[in-house]
């Protein structure tokens, strides 16, 4: 297989970047594999409960980003990964890993992807997606409440305290080192299309 083609898709939390991404895969379909930053938390089996919900979560050192590095590596080389899993109701990493094979487009997500050196280095196409702040904490609200199991208090706490803060420290400064900024994300069908084109013409260089 040819050496892969690494897309890394950065934005503020509820930015719409999962937006993109399902709408990149599902032109590409099985040329592509998807990865999140988000499944490269840390664990913290040395903590109780109460005390890994009070850690900062929208900070670079939250993650294990030199695993994904690695990973990234490997993937390149087309070799197969087992990449961790997150489980966000305990904040903790979960047991079970899941296999992910080699694809000739691989998708990053995550809102610091852009903030580590290393990391953004292995992206042959970087992307913004740029959303109004608003509507970036209705989003996070919606998802964390519906889908993780937080309550609304907690969750417009951990904004005021720590999503925002690092947003402004970490977030908004790596929006700097996109090739492209997109507004509202997978909503944008001319932004959207012109990407698409850019990764075809890159699977075509190598062919």
């Amino acid at each position: 297989m040819k050496e892969p083609i690494l897309i890394g898709i950065a934005g503020g939390t509820g930015s719409g970047t999962s937006t993109l991404v399902q709408e990149i895969a599902a032109e590409f379909q099985d040329s592509v594999c998807l990865l999140s930053h988000d499944y490269y938390y840390k664990a913290h089996d040395d903590m109780p409960y109460e005390q890994r919900c009070l850690l900062n979560y929208d900070h670079p050192s939250a993650y294990d980003t030199d695993m994904l590095v690695e990973h990234l590596q490997l993937l390149k080389q087309g070799l197969t990964i087992h990449r961790p899993v997150y489980d966000f109701s305990d904040h903790n990493r979960a047991k079970e890993v899941v296999e992910v094979k080699p694809a000739r487009v691989i998708i990053i997500e995550g809102i610091l992807i852009f903030a580590d050196e290393s990391l953004r280095n292995l992206f042959d196409i970087k992307l913004f997606v740029d959303t109004d702040a608003d509507v970036r904490i209705l989003r996070r609200i919606l998802r964390d409440v519906e889908e993780r199991g937080r309550t609304l208090e907690s969750v417009v706490t951990q904004y005021l305290t720590t999503v925002k803060p690092m947003h402004e420290q970490f977030v908004e400064p790596s929006k700097k080192y996109a090739d492209i900024i997109i507004p509202e994300g997978g909503r944008n069908h001319v932004a959207l299309s012109m990407v698409n084109h850019r990764i075809r013409a890159l699977l075509a260089e190598e062919d």
